[in-house]
């Protein structure tokens, strides 16, 4: 017999928490400052972990299991957008590396929320920098790898429903 509902979804949310430890680890003791695509992808991770969590609690049956692993699926297709398009900047050639920018909140601070989204998707010099890297992928590399995990087991849950 295999993992119930609530367990796997409460490891999906472990999952997540971890990577976000990992992420802090890496900008309070290793010094390696986020650009803003690495932030947005911590949001993204701490949104799949709410509704991980959210989803653990309550324990759903039926059409409410299909809910939230919808749910958990969509937010793990925007992580794979955002890991996918991190790794593409590290991958560029030099000679196409965007030019780096100002920082996120300088850019949440004076532009309005769509033309930041914009500015911050597009990436910038500092996300082409691979400041770290582990088996040969870089720290988006492996969180497209965790984002793909998740949404397989979103995909996973939705058909236990």
């Amino acid at each position: 017999m295999g993992l119930s509902v609530r367990w796997t979804f409460f490891l999906s949310f472990l999952l997540c928490a971890l990577m976000l430890a990992i992420a802090g680890y890496f900008q309070f003791v290793k010094s390696l400052e986020p650009c803003p695509l690495c932030i947005l992808s911590r949001v993204v991770v701490l949104a799949m972990g709410g509704v991980f969590l959210m989803a653990a609690v309550h324990n759903p049956k039926g059409w409410g299991l299909k809910v939230y692993a919808w749910l958990g699926f969509v937010i793990t297709l925007i992580g794979i957008g955002l890991s996918g398009r991190h790794v593409w900047l590290q991958n560029l050639p030099p000679d196409q590396i965007p030019a780096c920018g100002p920082g996120l909140s300088f850019i949440l601070d004076n532009f309005p929320l769509t033309e930041a989204l914009e500015l911050v998707l597009r990436g910038s010099g500092e996300c082409a920098e691979v400041q770290w890297n582990f088996l040969g992928l870089t720290i988006p590399g492996w969180t497209l790898v965790a984002f793909l995990f998740l949404g397989g087991i979103s995909l996973w849950q939705m058909r236990r429903a």
